[in-house]
């Protein structure tokens, strides 16, 4: 066994941290075989001279190698062998003897030994068998890993794919069905109650028309398909809308192994969102589409314990959306440890976020802990994580695979509980591509990316924004300010906002100070914000709406509809785009409210409505 192992040519194991366990009841063996490890460098070495020492031993800590004596007092090696695969201990077991038969030898390979020696041992044969025993369990400790780290991913992936609100649907060349989630299990059921979840695509009702043709065109070509619409009607229900996609199913090497089918109903979507629309979540605030899908990340990430990386420009709020995930989180009452990589200088941040031992380096005048035992049991977040070193980069990749480090000056590894949520305003993916950034670490960080709009993408949320900012700062400053002018927010609307959230934060706080009165004026603003020229697509029905939005309108959904387009000078575009919903869902709440625009009271008089 011993030479077919040594013939394969393993790298050499790390002696140190080799626990060994010797046991035999003859003292000088029990000295000499420690005697020969211990100068070879293996430890710590322990010793016990009965069954009963080695076994409290052995369930008191964890062996990488015991070297038992067969014939002992009492109980015997073999006993010693068969509890230790009992109790589940999985290192190898090298028995000695000095009277070797046929009987105890067939025992002992039968229970798992690894090796067995003849006495007298010469220290050449003991140091290769250790040397052989620890290869191989080494080898079965990193196999075991990485079959856990495949086993935790695997969940992760079966996690995300319960939990999607799409249906989704894989299939194999051969158009059989290999698996479908939890939405999608559910249409089926809705539609055909008791069908098979089984079988050909093709042959189900329901899938047979949402996903067959899509699938034969994937399985034909091995190309992805675009997302396109189509309509599907059944008894009792209205036409219902769906954006179909399918791609190819293909493995890490690119092997093909058949088709992903995904489909969203767009009409529930719609209606889930005029009910569910929200205003904020946690300290992130805004109504429009876009806010609605982070929020929704939000929400379903923040339960999930993986790697986050969030991306968007400078000010839109990456920093708020890491304290949201956090608060949903199940570490919600554990440490929010934040670093922000540029502020700390290159060859400080290494020590802040692993802490230092005492003398490790000029001006360690003591031990420190750092960030990430700091956030022990929480959440880690590391802003501008585009800017660090190519050294630092290196040493979080390997944090973030083994979950332990080494603090300057330590030769000592520690484990910690610790997710981590990145964020950057830089484009990591080219970094990548530009060779400044690590591609392993960047995948590491993007298992699951949330991007933030900019500011200029969601206009619509710039009244609530600012309506908050006023709060804060008429309370912080002793003011009574409660409002803003229109000609004031019409400005504000303009801009091009560059600067996104962190920006309009900065002007609100300055017209604040410079306010003499309850309202917010043209006069407080900025000169260039003063002086801006009118843009084409901002018009006063528009702004007038987005005053409006700073008070309640009616719960009533007719309502809502009619005020929007008396506001739009009945133009059914901009009005949709204001509501937040798609145009032919507008039409079809017009026929279904029965509104007739040409008898619909405009707020300006003369205009006719728009087509």
């Amino acid at each position: 066994m011993i030479d077919s192992i040594d013939r394969i040519g393993m790298e050499e194991v790390p002696k140190k941290n080799s626990a060994i366990l010797i046991v035999d009841d003859e003292e000088s063996l029990r000295l000499t075989f420690k005697m020969f490890l211990s100068r070879e460098g293996y430890g710590p070495v322990s010793v016990a001279s009965s069954y009963d020492e080695a076994l409290d031993l052995i369930e008191k800590q964890q062996f990488d190698l015991i070297i038992s004596d067969i014939v002992m007092e009492g109980s015997s090696g073999i006993d010693l062998l068969r509890r230790v695969k009992e109790i589940g201990r999985k290192c190898p077991v090298v028995m000695v003897t000095g009277y070797p038969n046929i009987n105890s030898a067939a025992e002992a390979v039968r229970l798992g030994a690894f090796d067995y020696l003849a006495k007298p041992v010469k220290k050449d044969n003991l140091l290769r068998t250790a040397r052989m025993a620890l290869q191989q369990f080494s080898l079965h400790k990193e196999n075991e890993k990485l079959t856990l780290e495949k086993e935790r991913y695997q969940q992760y992936l079966e996690t995300v794919f319960r939990s999607i609100k799409d249906l989704v649907v894989t299939v194999d060349a051969e158009m059989m069905i290999i698996d479908m989630n939890k939405e999608a299990h559910k249409w089926l059921e809705e539609i055909s109650p008791g069908t098979d979840p089984k079988g050909r695509i093709d042959e189900l009702p329901f899938f047979a028309e949402i996903f067959g043709f899509d699938a034969q065109t994937v399985l034909k070509n091995e190309l992805e398909v675009p997302e396109h619409r189509m309509e599907f009607e059944f008894e009792g229900h209205d036409v219902t809308i769906f954006r179909v996609s399918a791609a190819p199913l293909l493995t890490s090497d690119g092997h093909f192994l058949g088709v992903v089918l995904v489909a969203r109903d767009v009409s529930r979507l719609e209606a889930l969102e005029q009910r569910e629309k929200r205003i904020g979540l946690h300290r992130l605030i805004g109504s429009s589409r876009a806010m609605q899908t982070v929020y929704t990340l939000v929400e379903n990430v923040g339960k999930v314990d993986t790697t986050v990386l969030i991306t968007g420009e400078s000010g839109t709020g990456k920093e708020l959306v890491a304290e949201a995930l956090h608060a949903e989180s199940h570490r919600r009452d554990m440490p929010l440890i934040k670093v922000d990589c540029t502020a700390i200088p290159e060859n400080l941040l290494e020590s802040e976020l692993f802490g230092h031992k005492k003398g490790s380096f000029t001006g360690a005048d003591r031990d420190r802990k750092g960030r990430i035992l700091s956030a022990d049991g929480g959440t880690l977040f590391l802003d501008e994580i585009g800017d660090i070193s190519p050294m630092m980069q290196l040493r979080l990749l390997r944090f973030l695979q083994e979950r332990t480090f080494y603090p300057v000056g330590e030769d000592q590894p520690i484990k910690v509980d610790v997710r981590v949520i990145a964020a950057t305003n830089a484009d990591l993916k080219s970094q990548v591509m530009a060779g400044k950034f690590r591609e392993d670490l960047y995948y590491r960080l993007k298992v699951v990316d949330i991007i933030l709009p900019p500011l200029r993408d969601r206009y619509d949320d710039i009244p609530l924004l600012v309506k908050k900012f006023i709060d804060r700062f008429s309370k912080r400053l002793d003011k009574a300010i409660n409002g803003i002018s229109d000609q004031a927010l019409g400005q504000l609307v303009k801009h091009k906002w560059p600067g996104n959230v962190r920006e309009l934060e900065h002007i609100i706080e300055r017209a604040c100070v410079l306010c003499s009165g309850a309202t917010i004026t043209l006069a407080n603003l900025p000169l260039e914000l003063q002086n801006q020229e009118e843009l084409v697509e901002i018009d006063h029905a528009v702004l007038a709406n987005l005053q409006a939005r700073n008070t309640e309108w009616s719960d009533n959904e007719e309502e809502r509809i009619l005020n929007t387009l008396r506001l739009t000078y009945g133009n059914k575009a901009q009005a949709a785009r204001i509501l937040g919903i798609d145009r032919s869902t507008l039409y079809r709440k017009i026929r279904q409210f029965n509104i007739d625009l040409t008898q619909l009271e405009l707020s300006v008089s003369g205009i006719p409505p728009a087509p």
